[in-house]
């Protein structure tokens, strides 16, 4: 019997996923982790309203999702300040990007992003025929005007930045972003990934800008809201752009205990404002650690903290890799010079600490 056949892109691509969770890493050590601060997930978890909304709506999950998440939506649009029809909800900023892809990116159309920026994004212009042009960091941030020049160079249909960034943790003024936004080229669209928007500092976002047609916003609960299991992102643009969504995307996609939780968690200011806190000084923790060690650290708008470990990426992966034998999960970005670094989230106080305990440890073992 003739068995199907992969499409020619398919057959083309390597079978690959963006990470290995965390997951699978315990399951090849046979040993769960003792601090699990590589995923940059919210260690403080959601709100205790958004619980209770959870749990409430899971006597309901015989019941499909709202397809138009139509509270969650207009919810969303009042915080912003802007209309429901400029607001897009699904399965997490991964399933937006992968839609947003599918809309604009054909076989050998180019794309526009930073060498060693976020690399699930990078994997759905792979999946779609997409044409990669890249350009590289710049004092550990992601350079919006080489961004933009390579667009013009190679005609890009899509720009993709980070603002905060991952994996560095870095970011930009909303002043720099804005001139980014004026700077875009005719035909493409800038896809500003805020997801660490809320862990910034004040003057980080950009004002709301839904008229034009050459910019969307992607944000998430699954960073300060605490969230990442329920998978709920969200997209602003133009109501234009954001209508195409509806051409190709999962419309049953999201679960209604995510919409109930989320919307639960954006009325709960209050536990928003303790998180931040909560990461501001862990954040400020694992910056004496570093410092503890000899090690400097790279400053982050995020949760999570890039520590520069003083040499080159291979002696990093040695560091990690003691880090992982003695159960701390962390991670690293995957490019150089960027790669000299290992990047630890924001935990709990006993969490940072066994991170403590085991980094000179770690950093012990390395050279050898």
């Amino acid at each position: 019997m003739t068995k199907p056949v992969l499409t020619p892109l398919a057959q083309s691509l390597p079978a690959s996923v963006p990470f290995v969770g965390p997951e699978a890493a315990e399951r090849a050590s046979g040993k769960p982790f003792i601090a699990r601060l590589g995923a940059n997930e919210n260690t403080f978890g959601p709100s205790p309203r958004a619980i209770s909304a959870m749990q409430e709506a899971a006597s309901e999950v015989w019941m499909y999702g709202d397809p138009e998440s139509f509270e969650l939506r207009n919810a969303l649009a009042a915080h912003h300040g802007v209309a429901p029809e400029n607001i897009m909800v699904g399965e997490g900023i991964d399933t937006l990007l992968g839609v947003l892809v599918r809309l604009y990116v054909g076989q050998g159309d180019a794309v526009v992003t930073s060498d060693g920026a976020y690399p699930t994004f990078n994997y759905h212009v792979a999946g779609f025929g997409g044409e990669l042009h890249k350009v590289p960091y710049v004092d550990d941030h992601e350079d919006p005007a080489s961004l933009i020049a390579k667009a013009r160079e190679v005609k890009a249909k899509l720009i993709y930045i980070a603002n905060p960034d991952n994996p560095m943790g870095t970011w930009h003024a909303a002043d720099v972003i804005n001139q980014m936004i004026a700077d875009i080229p005719d035909g493409s669209l800038l896809v500003l990934d805020e997801a660490y928007i809320e862990m910034a500092p004040e003057g980080t976002a950009p004002e709301m800008q839904v008229d034009n047609p050459n910019l969307i916003r992607m944000r998430t609960f699954s960073k300060a809201y605490g969230m990442a299991g329920a998978r709920v992102g969200y997209a602003i643009g133009a109501a234009e752009v954001i209508d195409a969504f509806n051409k190709v995307r999962n419309h049953f996609g999201m679960c209604r205990i995510s919409q109930a939780g989320a919307l639960a968690a954006l009325k709960d200011s209050d536990w928003l404002a303790h998180v931040q806190s909560e990461i501001i000084t862990a954040r400020e923790t694992i910056k004496q650690i570093a410092a503890d060690n000899g090690l400097t650290t790279i400053p982050s708008a995020t949760n999570f903290v890039a520590i520069d470990c003083g040499q080159d990426g291979a002696f990093a992966r040695r560091v990690l890799a003691a880090l992982l034998e003695d159960g701390i999960f962390v991670r690293m970005p995957f490019v150089a010079p960027q790669d000299r670094c290992i990047r630890v989230s924001c935990g709990t106080p006993e969490q940072v600490e066994a991170f403590a305990n085991a980094l000179p440890r770690a950093l012990a073992k390395a050279p050898s």
